[in-house]
């Protein structure tokens, strides 16, 4: 299936509430609905010592900063172009961690089922990613990029 890619709604109100449930899952910030970040440090946690400094801080790094790269380039959607370079850096990240799972399973830190289960919610991350590439003038369109203020203070 490679160059298809499925559609899909998002919610543009805020990159906190993308409406995409493998993206948003990726994430660190608390309203994530999927843990891979978390599941993929409490899988590192039982790394021999010795990948301490390469593997696991290379997978726990990459699998973070997939949300990370996200939410930049909601930020410079004014921009079409910043826009759509972040979107790139968060499809490398998640690419960079499909190939840090493969290693860790390759080692035997990470059984069959496990790989299997992240690699294909990595990948289902980048044809979304790259539905947002393709769509980026959609979401960087002048009468999208205004946002609601957000009360901070909510009582």
């Amino acid at each position: 299936m490679a160059g298809q890619h499925r559609r899909f709604e998002l919610s543009l109100t805020g990159w906190k509430n993308l409406d995409m449930s493998a993206v948003s899952g990726i994430c660190s910030h608390t309203s994530c609905r999927s843990n891979s970040p978390r599941e993929i440090f409490d899988l590192s946690k039982q790394f021999p010592e010795e990948e301490k400094y390469s593997l696991t801080s290379q997978i726990r790094r990459s699998s973070r900063s997939i949300g990370a790269q996200l939410a930049e380039a909601w930020a410079k959607r004014r921009y079409e172009r910043h826009f759509v370079s972040k979107l790139t850096d968060a499809d490398g990240e998640q690419m960079e961690t499909q190939h840090w799972v493969g290693v860790a399973s390759s080692c035997g830190y990470i059984d069959n089922e496990t790989t299997r289960k992240l690699l294909n919610e990595l990948e289902r991350i980048g044809q979304l990613v790259q539905g947002m590439v393709d769509s980026a003038e959609s979401f960087c369109s002048t009468s999208r990029v205004k946002e609601e203020p957000v009360d901070h203070d909510e009582s």
